[in-house]
């Protein structure tokens, strides 16, 4: 399920990031065997735009595809998304072919394989390097196999790589999120926070839910809570919300019960008496506390609102 979940909200996330830069392909099938590639983006070339997507955007200066994943993928699901990579060069060349044009070797897309993590012995099996202008965790593969491995774990944490390092797990993810929260770029960081917060209720409603899962929730709630607080501030300031501020207090109060059975099991009346004064924090606040939920203790949790 979360594997399923991941898979949905990377396409949605980098379709909503790259849509400005040009033509985003969601799910395209190559022929011969009919796999589905993840992403295909094809830049704007007749008018440039200007982005703030930093190593995201350099990456999508030409036509590209983006295989993300959730978990490292092995050297087999490597080769086979390289395999979906010539699969496209050759559609694309019969295509010219067919039109009687000549197609450069500057046209067929380059793909970037978006892993969280990567070992040494696997980059070094793919003979996979840094380059010079480019940052700490981007390894390219030679330059004929239009190929490069993007270890999110290792970027440098900077506005740069914000963007990327959302799609890692682990405390990479946890400090992305955290960091897009404070993002002010109001629209668009508005519309991401919405595909967080839906990947995070995708997630919630499964019925089996692991540890991982329980992880990733926690992970998450900052910015569903975040997207919660606008909508009901944009009620606010338009006179909505008179109706609906009972419904939205429930909805907190089970976000908050559902983190604090995530993170300890159940939910008994000594845990149950911090709901409320969680609820009564400051959204600055709760994110801070949220954040930092998987690293307390029951009773640390519990002195902090001073619950014998």
């Amino acid at each position: 399920m979360t594997r399923e979940a991941h898979d949905q909200f990377a396409k949605e996330y980098l379709e909503e990031l790259l849509k400005p830069l040009g033509q985003v392909d969601i799910g395209k099938d190559v022929k011969s065997e009919v796999r589905e590639i993840d992403i295909w983006f094809v830049p704007n070339q007749s008018k440039p735009v200007t982005s703030d997507l930093g190593l995201l955007a350099k990456m999508a200066v030409t036509s590209c595809l983006f295989e993300p994943f959730r978990n490292p993928p092995n050297e087999m699901t490597i080769r086979s998304c390289m395999s979906k990579l010539y699969s496209l060069h050759e559609e694309l060349f019969r295509q010219a072919k067919r039109e009687d044009r000549r197609l450069m070797e500057t046209e067929f897309p380059v793909l970037w394989i978006l892993t969280p993590t990567c070992s040494k012995n696997k980059l070094d099996g793919f003979r996979a390097t840094l380059k010079d202008d480019w940052e700490t965790g981007v390894y390219f593969l030679g330059e004929s196999q239009k190929t490069a491995i993007v270890a999110i774990n290792q970027l440098p944490k900077n506005q740069d790589t914000l963007w990327l390092r959302v799609l890692g797990n682990g405390e990479t993810q946890k400090q992305a999120v955290q960091e897009l929260i404070t993002v002010s770029t109001e629209n668009q960081r508005n519309y991401l926070l919405e595909i967080l917060a839906s990947w995070r209720k995708n997630i919630e409603i499964n019925t089996n839910i692991n540890d991982e899962d329980r992880e990733l929730i926690m992970t998450l709630s900052p910015a569903y809570l975040k997207q919660r607080e606008e909508w009901r501030q944009e009620g606010l300031q338009t006179g909505l919300q008179t109706g609906l501020q009972t419904g939205r207090q429930e909805e907190l109060r089970l976000i908050v019960g559902s983190l604090l059975t995530a993170r300890f099991g159940n939910l008994d009346e000594e845990l149950l008496a911090v709901v409320t004064p969680i609820m009564e924090l400051s959204l600055t606040e709760r994110t801070d506390l949220f954040l930092n939920l998987s690293q307390l203790s029951r009773e640390e949790l519990l002195a902090k609102f001073s619950i014998n």
